[in-house]
């Protein structure tokens, strides 16, 4: 069978039936019959038999034929689940769960009015099998068009959709003109109802209805140089087509980068076609609050109307945990998006509190407020850990280096979900996106490290952006961020030598330690005394203090310690100026000898975090926080 689409209507066709006849109408072309007793499934002209007689046979051993009435219309529901995963994002077919449709019809009334079900005109463009139209209660006002011929059939099969006009529709290429305009003869699909609909809303007629956009469009992005261009990574071609429909070749220009994403290009096309309408569409929150799509947001205007989140994993099969947005715009009126306040739902669909999201379009972003030094032709070993030396030969990064440059600080994009990927190594990073550090950045740097690490990122939260702060920062919360990342296990800074690479051997310098040599008790030299010097005549704050004299008896004890061979080689430890990721990790492996009291220090770290936590909101780096959300 050549459209893996086709097993699941013949799917139907068989639970549909009760062994001798139809318990239900099955999607059209697709019949059970049987020969004897052996099954035989047909579709169109064509005749399939059985792969597996005997695993069919064990199958409604197990299940009751045919299933009761509610569970058919269950399984009507979910046909999106038989899809392939590639599939399932490209066609938009993830199944809005009916308990989200409910408090998104709750939304509708509570913004619409008690009647809107009558008032509105409703067309639902990626209807997929029709599950935001399951509560539809006048199903004579709506109009649900879908990629798929086969999610049709199911559909008109559905007695729950009796009255809805259905057809098959691909909105992303249909009836678009080469120069970007919308001419419907081209296909000839869109029913003559709707169009006379548009038509009279467009030009304001009397008694003309409005129209109510109501979509869970499909999330594709096209996310590399490869899928832009029209080259799937991964063979399948899916993501592929994001950015190569009719719709995005010729939007491009007013809409930027928004045209590698699937729900984006609904949004266009709609802001083109029907731009009087209501707009009530599931999606992620890129469009409202990521920085790559600023210029599409200097294109497309609309007010706010109201809304929720919810928990991604209320959705079956989204990977991740991010929030899902359910948002009504009133697109007729042209105004810049702002900040919007939501509801927020948990993934079991309750009530759990309220969240601002805030617009970045305007305010300066944390990645653009550190100085960054440009590289210049000296060599250096790129690393992908503390120790570990890139592998990579593709797009490789981290090979050159800064004049006076300390340090390398990895800080890849601007939101929290990328927070964790920050870090501070002793030479280059084998992926980029960071920075170089110098003695005139460090202040900086040491800010955004600590401000990009203390928040934790959860489903809620993990697509803010880290902003400018709007506050002016105190002396002491310079350097108590500047120990907390001092002595943060992302502090990858390290003094070794004999690392391999490119088939030579390189040396690590540490400019990191904050301690002398007298005070921690090391017989050698160490070859840098940078952070000695940076810290003199620094105040600190009572809570650094204790960092900083709880890490001093580590570092003290690390060299107190003659490290067993094996300790010695895995961390590298050949000079005095190792890092504080090596004093640590080599204490703790010393353990089966003779273990390390960390606990004084933890808890003075944590101490430290505790303090400067609330102060990440208070300075403005990140909108303040809801309470605890599961």
């Amino acid at each position: 069978m050549k459209n893996q689409a086709d097993y699941a209507v013949l799917f139907f066709a068989d639970i549909m039936h009760d062994g001798q006849r139809e318990a239900m109408k099955g999607p059209a072309g697709a019949r059970l019959l049987f020969s004897g007793d052996k099954p035989v499934f047909i579709l169109g002209t064509e005749q399939y038999e059985l792969a597996s007689e005997r695993g069919y046979r064990n199958f409604w051993a197990i299940y009751h034929r045919p299933p009761e009435q509610q569970h058919r219309h269950y399984l009507l529901e979910r046909r999106d689940s038989l899809l392939p995963v590639d599939e399932q994002k490209f066609k938009g077919a993830y199944y809005t769960p009916l308990n989200i449709v409910d408090k998104a019809y709750d939304q509708l009334r509570a913004t619409l009015g008690e009647n809107w079900q009558n008032r509105y005109i409703v067309w639902d463009m990626c209807a997929g099998v029709g599950n935001l139209e399951a509560k539809h209660s006048n199903l004579r006002n709506v109009f649900m068009s879908t990629l798929d011929q086969a999610d049709v059939t199911i559909m008109k099969s559905n007695p729950a959709f009796a009255g809805a006009e259905i057809f098959q529709y691909d909105y992303l290429n249909d009836d678009i003109t080469d120069f970007g305009e919308i001419d419907y003869a081209l296909s000839g699909k869109l029913p003559t109802a709707l169009r006379q609909a548009i038509t009279n809303a467009r030009e304001g007629r009397k008694g003309a209805k409005p129209i109510l956009v109501l979509i869970n469009p499909p999330y594709a992005e096209a996310t590399n140089d490869n899928t832009t261009r029209g080259v799937a990574s991964d063979g399948s071609g899916s993501k592929a087509k994001v950015a190569k429909t009719r719709l995005a070749l010729s939007l491009k220009a007013d809409y930027g980068k928004a045209t590698n994403e699937l729900f984006a290009q609904f949004v266009a096309r709609i802001d083109l076609e029907l731009p009087t309408s209501t707009l009530a569409m599931f999606s992620t929150l890129k469009y409202v609050i990521s920085p790559t799509l600023e210029k599409f947001r200097e294109t497309w205007k609309a007010k706010f109307l109201g809304g929720f989140v919810v928990h991604s994993r209320a959705f079956d099969s989204v990977p991740g945990n991010f929030p899902i947005a359910f948002l009504m715009w009133d697109t007729a009126v042209n105004v810049s998006v702002a900040n919007i306040d939501t509801r927020v739902l948990n993934k079991e669909g309750k009530e759990v509190g309220e969240k601002t999201f805030i617009i970045s379009t305007g305010r300066k972003l944390l990645t653009d407020w550190i100085i960054r030094p440009r590289s210049n032709r000296e060599e250096v070993v790129p690393l992908k850990n503390a120790l570990t030396t890139a592998t990579a030969t593709k797009d490789l990064r981290g090979t050159r280096w800064s004049d006076d440059a300390i340090a390398y600080m990895w800080c890849n994009s601007n939101d929290l979900q990328q927070a964790a990927k920050t870090a501070l190594f002793s030479s280059g990073f084998n992926g980029g996106h960071g920075l170089f550090v110098t003695s005139e950045n460090l202040w900086q740097a040491a800010i955004v490290f600590a401000v990009r690490r203390l928040i934790k990122p959860t489903w809620l939260n993990d697509r803010d952006q880290f902003l400018q702060p709007s506050e002016a920062l105190t002396d002491e919360f310079k350097s108590d961020c500047l120990v907390w990342m001092l002595f943060n296990g992302s502090n990858l800074t390290a003094g070794a030598d004999g690392l391999r690479w490119n088939e030579r051997d390189w040396s690590l310098v540490n400019h990191f330690i904050p301690f002398t040599e007298g005070e921690v008790g090391v017989s050698g030299r160490f070859q840098s005394d940078f952070m000695v010097r940076y810290m003199a005549g620094m105040i600190f704050s009572a809570e650094a203090r204790a960092v900083l004299d709880a890490g001093r008896v580590l570092w003290k004890r690390y060299h107190a310690i003659s490290f067993p061979r094996k300790i010695r080689e895995e961390f590298k430890l050949n000079r005095p100026d190792v890092g504080w990721y090596q004093v640590r990790r080599a204490l703790e492996a010393y353990g089966d000898t003779e273990l390390t009291d960390f606990d004084a220090f933890k808890a003075a770290y944590a101490a430290l975090g505790t303090k400067l936590r609330p102060l990440v909101f208070e300075f403005g780096f990140l909108s303040q926080p809801l309470g605890s959300v599961s």
